[in-house]
Order: C-alpha cells, then sequence, then structure tokens
C-alpha cells in the first residue's frame, strides 16, 4: 500500500517526485559529517542519488575524507540501480562503528561518476549537516537517506515500508 504524498511547499521537494529507477546528480550543496568530535568527510563537490520514497542519498569525493579513519570490511553487495558496494568501518580514538560508510567501487551505467565516493550512515555519526542544516537519518538500517527541512515524505525504512 502506497501511502498519501505530502505535497511540497515552495523551496521543498517531495520524494514522491522523485524517480524509478534512481537518479544520480552532482551537488554543490555544503555537506559535512563529525564523528567522535573530528569533521571526517567535508565537501562542496558532492554527489546525492534520488529515489522514490527515499530522502536523498549523499556522497563524497574521497580527497575529501579523512580516509586513514574508514577500514574497508569484507561486507559487500549489490545495489540495483548504483551497483556493487562494499562497507567501511569507522576508527576514531575510542571509537569504533560497524558499518558506517560505503563505497561504490563498480557502478552501474548512468552511475559512473559515483566510482570510489563514500556514503555515511548519518544515524552512526555524530552529526551530518547540508549547508549547515542538521540532517534526520532516514529511518531503518539498509537506506542512507539525509533528511532536512527542505524534503518532505513519507519517507521509506521504517516498520511497514518494505512495500511501498
Amino acid at each position: 500500500m502506497r501511502p498519501n504524498r505530502i505535497p511540497p511547499k515552495p523551496g521543498q521537494e517531495s520524494v514522491w517526485d522523485y524517480p524509478r529507477p534512481a537518479l544520480l546528480e552532482d551537488t554543490n550543496k555544503h555537506l559535512k559529517v563529525i564523528c567522535n568530535g573530528i569533521v571526517l568527510a567535508e565537501t562542496n563537490k558532492g554527489k546525492r542519488v534520488l529515489e522514490t520514497s527515499h530522502p536523498p542519498t549523499y556522497y563524497f569525493p574521497p580527497e575529501d575524507i579523512k580516509l586513514e579513519h574508514l577500514i574497508g570490511t569484507s561486507t559487500k553487495g549489490l545495489c540495483e540501480w548504483k551497483g556493487y558496494w562494499q562497507y567501511y568501518d569507522v576508527s576514531i580514538g575510542d571509537k569504533y562503528i560497524n558499518h558506517a560508510a560505503w563505497r561504490v567501487f563498480q557502478p552501474t551505467p548512468g552511475f559512473e561518476s559515483i566510482q570510489e565516493y563514500y556514503g555515511f550512515n548519518a544515524n552512526l555519526m555524530d552529526a551530518c549537516y547540508v549547508n549547515d542544516e542538521l540532517v534526520t537519518p532516514q529511518a531503518g538500517d539498509f537506506y542512507g537517506g539525509w533528511i532536512t527541512a527542505d524534503i518532505v515524505g513519507p519517507f521509506k525504512g521504517g516498520p511497514g515500508t518494505w512495500g511501498w
């Protein structure tokens, strides 16, 4: 059962207007990830993936990440839209977070420009920001969407939303 779409106000986007299959686009929004008190990633050269019913998922170029804190894991998978990905743990000081980030290493056609970019699970970080706005993490542990005031849902990810 598809839920009722929240009509967007001026300056907002509805996730129900996002395409399926997903769309990749560049963004010059200021993106920042803070973990264990340090800025782990910060960029104005990010990318975002837009998919029906999901808040945007943001990706950072490797040169704008403190990669020394990311540890590759053996957990890999396939996203039907983006391609093959790998999880990364984050280790900063005394803090170790499993599967806190992921990287697309073999993209599908149309997503080639995301290759080697990293996404971060906002609910595992101290804070994530889009243009200095603190994001609300997408519910659930499968998706990595970042919710801001300019995005309206309802959003997939929480209990009972798998069938959307």
